[in-house]
């Protein structure tokens, strides 16, 4: 399907992927500016998942196109450096990302393979699942050693309802502080960024 031929995702599951284990005892972490952060434990982790909830005021269609342009996204994807589209095999892609981090900590790249479904109320779903060992690792960088996770798009008449839900092994050592950061600067610096894109004439 053309549809998902491309897809741009951070790291980035309810019943549709997560383990049951984290999808509970959601705690919000921050609301503001239309879009709540919500942390949940994960067992046998010490990195919180996230998951972000907006309300984008632009049809679907429009959304998943942003989604779907893999090396534009790097734009209002929280901390990335790049991306590029490895491999589409229909409803399936492999997309390939870098991050940066602040120093001492070592950059991180990520390899997600992603499945979307188109859900018969018109809404979709990309599923992410980190696929570590499909490249070599690369010099200079940290592999993501886990990615569970989705996007959701809800049509809400002209307007579509978001939901970015991940659970991220980052791999190496970071400190903590960096990694409570990250769980709520991601969730809502990617859905601002995607929402004031989306928004645009």
């Amino acid at each position: 399907m053309r549809s998902i031929k491309r897809i741009a995702l951070l790291c980035g599951v309810g019943v549709l992927l997560s383990p049951a284990a984290w999808a509970e005892n959601w705690q919000v972490a921050k609301d503001e500016d239309g879009i709540k952060v919500s942390l949940s434990e994960v067992p046998g982790s010490k990195y919180k998942a996230y998951r972000g909830v907006t309300l984008i005021k632009a049809p679907l269609a429009k959304v998943k196109a942003l989604q779907e342009d893999t090396v534009g996204a790097c734009k209002w994807i929280h901390e990335c450096e790049s991306q590029k589209l490895l491999k589409q095999d229909g409803a399936q892609s492999w997309t390939y990302t870098r991050f940066n981090t602040p120093w001492p900590v070592t950059p991180r790249d990520s390899i997600l393979h992603v499945t979307t479904t188109e859900e018969a109320d018109g809404s979709l779903v990309r599923k992410l699942e980190e696929d570590p060992k499909y490249l070599p690792e690369e010099k200079g960088y940290v592999r993501v050693a886990q990615v569970q996770g989705f996007w959701k798009l809800v049509p809400k008449g002209d307007s579509t309802e978001v939901t970015y839900q991940v659970h991220t092994e980052p791999g190496g050592s970071v400190p903590s502080w960096l990694a409570n950061k990250f769980v709520v600067d991601a969730p809502f610096n990617t859905l601002k960024g995607l929402r004031d894109k989306a928004e645009k004439p």
